[in-house]
């Protein structure tokens, strides 16, 4: 009793505002967010390597409870949905297809690795989402798309052609467009003496993925940049640059994630500068701290500024939120529904917002009146 007085005093006082509590409401429970399965493994998949990631991309921590199959993951996730508001979408990465315990290389993958998926998705998830997985492969020890070696450069691009059959697939299968988002993990630690040739390499190998026009009800093409990793420090060959004007040149969706950029660049910021010329942006969720280290998402600062921008510049139908993070040292489950839940937090802390009196005030040049609101 005490909360619904309590909730009763907000909605007025919001009321008083301009704020109607009740739509804000009902406007948060109708975004979804594309959860990534990868938090559940330590992101190991079920390809049966058994070994490390790679690619730049460490996961620590020994928390007991790693989902050791789909059978486990599944029933990870769907606890992690149960004490989550809302209709969320689950995001793929394509190491994580069913494969009968044979070694299926990545250049071989087909949609019926991922039909259990789809058949397990449509009474629990309203969507799912794709990812190809350029990481954790001996063939992904140096560059992937960007490759010198022309025959390992095709294997990537064989692997992100299979990929986005089966996402469209998946999105047809489903009735909701499936992202496909590609990132790799090409660059080099000290400074290189070439740094146009593997950009030469990639935008060719990415023309060559992209050969077959997508149906945009089935499949939404994404690139995601980056400014650096571990082992990729001083050059990484998809920077943000690089992925914008490809984007904004082909049409594709732009990934923003939350921890590739330098930690004094405001991603929020740079949502409102792309959608200017993109019909769509991805947006990644991360938290990094010193560096892009992937910690739980929490209600902090940056994920309210994002959140805020997301819906003060009425972009909600145009940004895929998505989460990207893998916490090893404390309960996966619970690292869901935290991350989750702290995105939800900041959607409504936007939603809440009285925006047009804030408006209304910087219009009018009253920048007093703004920072008190």
């Amino acid at each position: 009793m005490g909360i619904d007085r309590e909730f009763e005093s907000a909605k007025q006082q919001y009321a008083e505002l301009g704020v109607d509590v009740e739509q804000a409401l009902g406007v948060l429970a109708s975004i979804p967010i594309s959860i990534h399965c990868w938090q559940g493994d330590d992101v190991r998949g079920f390809e049966g390597s058994g070994g490390e990631i790679g690619g730049g991309l460490a996961v620590t921590g020994s928390y007991p409870g790693r989902a050791r199959n789909v059978e486990e993951l599944r029933a990870d996730f769907e606890k992690a949905l149960s004490l989550i508001p809302g209709r969320h979408r689950l995001n793929l990465h394509a190491m994580y297809g069913e494969f009968g315990g044979s070694r299926v290389d990545r250049d071989a993958i087909s949609f019926e690795h991922f039909r259990g998926w789809v058949e397990w998705a449509p009474a629990r998830v309203p969507g799912v989402d794709f990812n190809p997985t350029c990481f954790a492969h001996p063939k992904a020890s140096e560059f992937t798309l960007a490759h010198a070696d022309a025959g390992i450069r095709d294997f990537w691009i064989e692997h992100c052609r299979r990929c986005r059959e089966i996402a469209s697939a998946i999105g047809a299968a489903l009735g909701s467009p499936c992202v496909n988002n590609i990132w790799i993990p090409d660059g080099m630690k000290d400074t290189p003496a070439d740094r146009a040739g593997p950009r030469r390499r990639l935008e060719g190998a990415l023309d060559a993925i992209f050969e077959k026009p997508n149906d945009p009800s089935m499949l939404l093409d994404s690139l995601e940049g980056k400014l650096f990793g571990i082992g990729s420090e001083s050059y990484v060959v998809g920077s943000h640059e690089f992925y914008y004007g490809y984007a904004v040149r082909h049409g594709k969706l732009l990934c923003l994630d939350s921890g590739h950029f330098h930690p004094t660049e405001s991603v929020a910021d740079k949502i409102s500068a792309v959608l200017c010329h993109l019909d769509r942006v991805l947006l990644h969720v991360s938290r990094g701290v010193r560096w892009d280290s992937d910690h739980v998402v929490k209600f902090d600062d940056s994920l309210r500024e994002i959140a805020r921008e997301i819906v003060a510049g009425g972009f909600l139908s145009r940004v895929h939120i998505g989460l990207d993070y893998f916490d090893a040292s404390i309960n996966r489950v619970a690292a869901w529904v935290i991350g989750v839940r702290a995105m939800q937090k900041a959607l409504l802390a936007g939603l809440l917002e009285p925006t047009e009196r804030l408006r209304a005030a910087e219009a009018d040049g009253d920048y007093t009146a703004r920072l008190a609101l």
